[in-house]
């Protein structure tokens, strides 16, 4: 009897370190495949989208299969009996990052399989028939263009001539009407009885509850809390715009126009496009943040065919693997810069910046599985944006704007200029981040419609109020025009960037409090890598938080940044710019991102940074120089 002990003790170590690796490489091997064929037909390189839908549905049956839920339990059961002794941390750790992955995306009945596969079907159809739709509006020179999401976007804030700002609305209004009349409102009902076949009540209540662990109700109370925390600053906004520039400054296709005057376009002289490469690597380097290795694929400017929304994705997870070793990221992102619009340089930064967040958090994470380091539940979308917004958050900060922000003659962006910026953008803070909210109040309802209910005037009608309710006018950017409800990973989950800035704006607070500033701070990239991105999703994002700002999740510090005056916060960038002035900037600062660079379009590569970051950036500076002329270039 006594010899049976330990004779069999060390089989359960053993057989449950062999499934974890077993998990770890079948994992690489299925995620891989499926972002590829991700990247190749959402950057219209490729028109294999049954492939796609194949390997998504086998990436989705593999983090679905209840079979390996059950054995996953049945291995994490077995160490957990041992002697502490001999349990083996690290294995334990790695098989509950597992067994949360299971958890938040199980399909534990045969009808749920089913449907699954039937909305992954739905939505490669509806994707590949949109590639086809080509929305136009009227551009600066008065010409009638194709014209992507940015386009239309950056139109409608920059045109002078009303009627051609119409035109970019109506071009959203036309993918409205689209996206109704091919398909979405059958995926809508296809999600809702998914959900059902969990046992949720709809579709909004089940991605909730698994991305970010809340109930409906615990939503509604934070959007409540803070709709009502910023309505006076939203009122004001609006009725301060109607006063200055008359009624027609409150229609959807005139308010960005109204409210930032000719701010971007004047900023346009200091934000061109082509050094905005550069820009990125150099902020990024003197933040401290590094890249581990990783191998980053960056696709920036606007293609026919190609998704017309930026985004992050990384077909290789970073890890640690069971020898030991560093597995660097593989991370592509992406933006649909057009260079010689006006406003280009502005956005195209901003998604450096963005994505570029995404990236640095994803190639850090260093645990000891992939299922650590992917995007997807149990990966909380707030705590992921969070990564990204405080990045991109940074471009607004008016001792950023002096040191990177030049013309062409390497003339700093004058104060007058960072004082506009503050005057346009500051009073719609409280807008910009209720037209946010109103996207998770109109999933909500939408996803409560009974089926016979969804038609398409319906559910316009049920935007449009929605916009109303929340924003006192539609939206400039109207909702069905918003790319992230067309795709299930990204559907129901709007509400995590508004989470994010939350947590983005707790997170600045800490790190003004403890150094005084942000812009180039060489200790920031150490200590988002330690207390926000090493750990991956093994902790919460409220964890996060309190890790590094000693802190729970709190929405104060946001509403606070959007109900500031004018005055308030160009005092707050006076600060900034004289402490600025006279700031010894650490010397120590990384050599190089650590990362191998490709910027490509499409399949042509523009220039990668083999020969040096510097050079990279010269490359890409020079091809942008020869394709667009008339781009301003610095």
């Amino acid at each position: 009897m006594p010899a049976t002990t330990p004779a069999t003790a060390p089989a359960a170590p053993q057989q449950a370190r062999a499934f974890f690796e077993q998990l770890n490489h079948a994992y690489n091997a299925v995620h891989k495949r499926k972002e590829d064929l991700f990247w190749a037909t959402y950057m219209a390189t490729s028109d294999d989208h049954a492939g796609f839908a194949a390997a998504e549905g086998a990436y989705k049956a593999f983090i679905s299969d209840p079979a390996q839920l059950a054995q996953t339990r049945a291995h994490l059961q077995a160490l957990q009996a041992l002697p502490a002794a001999d349990q083996e941390a690290d294995l334990l750790h790695g098989l509950k990052g597992w067994l949360a992955l299971f958890e938040a995306n199980i399909i534990d009945n045969d009808e749920g399989r089913a449907l699954m596969q039937q909305i992954i079907e739905a939505e490669a159809a509806l994707f590949a028939k949109k590639r086809d739709l080509q929305p136009t509006h009227i551009n600066e020179r008065g010409e009638t263009e194709v014209a992507t999401l940015s386009m239309l976007a950056t139109n409608q804030a920059t045109n002078p001539v009303e009627a051609r700002r119409r035109s970019s609305f109506e071009g959203f209004q036309a993918i409205e009407r689209w996206v109704l009349d091919h398909g979405f409102l059958e995926i809508v009902k296809l999600r809702n009885r998914f959900a059902r076949a969990l046992g949720f009540s709809n579709y909004f209540e089940l991605k909730l509850r698994k991305n970010e662990r809340m109930s409906p109700a615990q939503l509604k109370a934070i959007l409540d809390d803070f709709v009502a925390r910023t309505e006076a600053a939203h009122a004001r906004t609006l009725s301060d715009l109607k006063a200055q520039h008359g009624e027609a400054a409150l229609q959807p296709w005139n308010l960005r126009f109204y409210a930032s005057g000719d701010v971007v376009r004047r900023m346009d002289e200091y934000m061109p496009f082509g050094p905005a490469l550069r820009r990125w690597v150099e902020s990024f380097r003197r933040l401290g943040i590094q890249y581990r290795g990783a191998t980053l694929q960056l696709d920036l400017l606007a293609r026919q065919g190609k998704y017309q929304n930026g985004f992050c994705h990384g077909p290789v997870p970073s890890y640690v693997n069971e020898k030991g070793e560093w597995v660097p990221g593989q991370i592509n992102f992406t933006a649909e810069a057009k260079p010689d619009q006006v406003g280009s340089g502005l956005r195209a930064i901003n998604t450096l910046f963005h994505e570029g967040g995404h990236a640095a958090h994803f190639a850090n994470v260093a645990q000891n599985s992939p299922c650590f380091s992917q995007e997807f539940a149990p990966t909380s979308m707030a705590y992921a944006e969070t990564q990204s917004m405080f990045c991109d958050s940074l471009l607004g900060d008016a001792d950023w704007l002096k040191r990177y922000a030049k013309n062409a003659a390497g003339e700093a962006m004058p104060d007058e200029l960072i004082r506009a910026r503050i005057a346009s953008s500051q009073p719609m803070r409280a807008f910009d981040e209720r037209s946010i909210a109103v996207v998770p109040f109109f999933e909500a309802a939408l996803y409560e419609m009974r089926d016979e209910d969804l038609t398409a005037e319906s559910v316009l009608a049920l935007a449009r109020a929605t916009e109303q309710r929340v924003l006192g006018m539609v939206s400039p950017r109207p909702m069905l025009a918003i790319p992230h409800l067309l795709n299930q990973e990204s559907a129901a989950s709007y509400q995590g960037y508004l989470l994010a800035h939350m947590a983005v704006y707790q997170t600045r607070a800490y790190f003004l409090r403890e150094y005084g500033y942000l812009t180039d701070n060489v200790a920031i990239g150490p200590l988002l890598a330690q207390h926000y991105w090493v750990p991956g999703n093994s902790i919460d994002h409220d964890a996060t938080l309190r890790s590094l700002t000693g802190e729970g999740f709190s929405a104060r510090y946001l509403a606070e940044a959007c109900n500031q005056s004018v005055d308030d916060s160009w005092q707050q960038a006076q600060n900034l710019l004289a402490a600025a002035a006279t700031r010894d900037y650490p010397t120590q600062v990384p050599a190089a991102l650590d990362a191998h660079i490709r910027v490509v379009h499409g399949d042509e590569v523009l220039a990668d940074n083999r020969d040096g970051e510097a050079a990279m950036c010269s490359r890409f500076e020079a091809w942008v120089q020869a394709q667009f002329p008339q781009s301003a270039a610095a």
